[in-house]
Parts: structure tokens; sequence; C-alpha cells
């Protein structure tokens, strides 16, 4: 039997699971890497194209509801956004693993797991992480990345192009959805360290427990599940770039340990004394007011002036008028690449909604909305009942419309057809498992 060329990675804390996920696997699929520790995936991620990866949700005694594993998820979805990601849990904590899917998840299996259906997942899983691959490669060789036209918006550019041939510390503030993250990873890219690895942190999905060793690392032994030495993730940055989002999330008593690092340009792993050299630049995010918090003293304010010898504030849409319908067109092209609908397009009122919308959630509900009309939309125009805007102008409010309870009826009948067999209503409905339970938890069905 010819094996599936592709490269699959398996995380769990556990030698035994390694040992028969990788065993069952190997037969079908021509590469195998297993690792028994979450912070060891990094190096794996950034040396091979991994084409899916199974996740384990737990990996510390005491801490079994999950976090650990939504957190990962989301960094593996960081570092590489084409490769699926199959969650491992155990029976009993499907809630959990149904929320992984909500952040990005292809699915999720329970241990002990069936032979037949792992496999039938893995390759599920490969043959859509593949699709979207090629999408993504097509979509980074036909268009470059929106700036915008606007003079707020070119303001921020330039100060970016100027900060990033320097090795400042970059504070950047702005609302939920405004693309802080893509400044950020910008900034890397014309800096002196784009060769070297560009690594974000999520702050605020961090658990304060998890605080120190996740950052810096520990030393075999720290603690109770601490068997063998571990970099943190400003080690595993070391001479690229660390991306510190939602910072002003961390709690004031942890505060101190990220002054002293960004201060001494040094760092001790937990359960070690040796100090070790820290050669990275720091680009820190937050929604906050950072000058506020420090009135309050809830954040530090030799905290706050370390990290933004280069304060930028992206802007939010309303106040880059110009920039939206163009802004809108290009996460268009960017969706109709993803679904292959390369001729869609958007109806007159449809744009003009769109222009007048308040837009609160910023580009990423933008691109949320947008996505969610190419895939509803009929006939490759995109109206205005398949854009799904609560408000016109902030003037008044819609019900919910004919087209949202015509999906969720349609749903409910494709769910009953098939006794609520998830994958072949899925199938039935040209979705992911991972979209049909997105619209399953938004209509409310099978919550009774």
């Amino acid at each position: 039997m010819k094996k599936i060329k592709s490269n699959i990675l398996i995380i769990d804390d556990q030698d035994d699971i390694l040992f028969s996920a990788k065993m069952l696997l190997k037969k079908y699929f021509e590469t195998i890497f297993t690792v028994n520790n979450p912070k060891n995936m990094i190096k794996v991620l950034s040396e091979n194209a991994i084409d899916v990866v199974l996740l384990d949700m737990n990996y510390r005694i005491g801490f079994e509801d999950g976090r650990e594993g939504i957190y990962l998820l989301k960094e593996i979805k960081t570092l590489s956004p084409h490769t699926s990601v199959i969650l491992m849990t155990a029976f009993g904590k499907v809630e959990t693993a149904v929320e992984g899917l909500k952040a990005g998840a292809f699915d999720y299996i329970l241990k002990p797991w069936d032979n037949e259906k792992l496999l039938s997942v893995v390759k599920s899983a490969v043959k859509e992480g593949r699709k979207e691959k090629k999408h993504l490669e097509n979509f980074t060789k036909d268009t470059t990345l929106f700036k915008g036209n606007s003079a707020v918006i070119k303001k921020v550019y330039s100060l970016a192009d100027k900060v990033a041939k320097t090795d400042a510390n970059v504070l950047i503030l702005g609302e939920n959805g405004t693309g802080k993250s893509i400044l950020a990873r910008y900034i890397h890219d014309k800096s002196s360290r784009k060769q070297q690895l560009f690594v974000a942190v999520d702050l605020g999905s961090l658990n304060e427990n998890l605080f120190e060793s996740e950052l810096f690392g520990y030393a075999k032994g720290a603690f109770t599940d601490a068997k063998a030495d571990t970099p943190g993730r400003f080690e595993t940055a070391q001479g690229g770039t660390i991306f510190l989002d939602e910072i002003g999330n961390v709690p004031i008593h942890l505060q101190s340990k990220l002054l002293q690092v960004i201060q001494t340009k040094a760092f001790t792993r937990l359960g070690e004394s040796k100090e070790r050299p820290l050669d990275v630049r720091i680009i820190t995010a937050t929604n906050t007011d950072l000058k506020q918090e420090v009135i309050s003293k809830k954040f530090r304010e030799d905290l706050y002036y370390r990290i933004n010898t280069m304060e930028i504030t992206v802007p939010p849409l309303r106040e880059q008028i110009e920039d939206i319908v163009p802004l809108a067109q290009f996460l268009l092209n960017k969706m109709a690449l993803k679904y292959d609908r390369n001729e869609i397009i958007f109806e007159k009122d449809a744009l003009e909604l769109i222009k007048k919308y308040s837009w609160n959630g910023n580009i990423r509900e933008m691109e949320n909305k947008i996505e969610r009309a190419v895939i509803l939309c009929e006939n490759n125009c995109i109206k205005i009942s398949d854009l799904d805007l609560d408000t016109i102008s902030g003037d008044s409010f819609l019900e919910e419309s004919p087209l949202e309870e015509l999906e969720k009826n349609t749903i409910e009948k494709v769910l009953i057809k098939n006794n609520f067999n998830i994958s072949r209503s899925a199938e039935e409905l040209k979705l992911s498992r991972a979209s049909l339970y997105r619209r399953m938890e938004k209509y409310g069905i099978g919550n009774n």
C-alpha cells in the first residue's frame, strides 16, 4: 500500500499515546513526528511543512480543563495557518473540544480512539490542509498586504517602516480587530531580523499559573510535571521578534517579571539560578488605555515606558472611510480564492451598506461578514441580506433575516435526516465539521 505523502505531528505528554498513534499512522502516512512536550512544537513547525497536528488538550497535573490545548491551538494556527489541527480529548471534555472548533481546529477525536475513525479524520484533515495551503499560496502570490490610502493609515505604515530599521521596543495600540498583529508581523518582516522566528504570544489567554514557565521556560524537576529542560517563548524567539499581544491583561503581580527581562535583556528559567542572555525584538499590543491603567495603578509605569520606545496607534475603520470599500474588495478577493468563487462580486446596494456601516469590530468583523456572504450568496452576487449586518448607519436594527432562518431550517432538516451524524450532515451541506458546529452553536441547534 502506497503511503500518503504528508507530514503528521503528534503532541502528547504520554509516551504510550505517542507510540500507539505513530504505529498506526506510519502505515498510511509518509512522515510522523512526535513530541512529548508542547514547547518543542515550534522547532518542528518552523523546520517542516506539517500538514496535520494531533494535539492533546492537557499537559500538567491539576490542569485538566483543556485551556492549554486551546492556547496551543492558537499558537499553531499563528505559526502555520495552513496546518489542520485535530484535538485529542478524553470522554466528558467534549464541550472544550467544541470550543476548539470555534477557535480554528479541524476536528476532535476522543481517547481512547477508534483506529478507523482516527485514520478517517486525519485523511480528511490532510486533504483540507492542502486545499487551504494552496489557497494561501495563491493569495500570497496574487495579492499584497492591504495598507490603505487614507492619511491616518499611511502615517501608521510610515512610522512602522522607520521603526522596523531599529531594535526599538514598539507598543501597538488600537481597538479589537484593527490589525495590530498584522502590523507587528509587518515590522518584523521589514527588519534585519526577518530571517529569524516571529513568535506571537496571546497573553490574554495565558493562564497565570503558566505565565513564567511559558514565557521563560523551566528546568527539569522545577515542578511536578517538569520532565525535561524546556525553553520558553522568549528563548524560542532568540535572534528574532517576540510579539506580546494583549499586554494590558497581564496582572500587576506578574508585570515585574516582564520588566526585569526587558531591563536586563536576560532571563532565568523557572527552577534555575543561571541567567541567560536575551537577544530579541519586543513588540507589544493592547486595546486598553495603558495611560489610564498606570494612573489607576493597574499597570506599572516603569514597564509602560520600557515597552513603548515607539508607540503606534492603529486607527479604527470609522476613521479611514476612504479605505472601507477597497478593503472590502480586497477581502472579497481573498475569500473568493479560498472558496473557489473567483467571479463573485458585490451588489451596488451591498457596497453602499458596507461603506455606511459602523464596523465596531473593524477589519476582523468585516472579514467575518464577507466570508459568510461568500459562502451563502447565490448567483455570484453578494446582496445586503447575505452580509448579515445588524444596523444601517446605527439608525435601525434588523430582525433575523429570512436567509438566516432558511439556513437554520436547512441545517436542522439535514441533521434530522442523518440522525445527527455530524460527518454525514457536514458532507451533505458542503461544510467542514468545524463550520457546521459553529452554525449549530449560533442557532442553538442541539442544545435542547
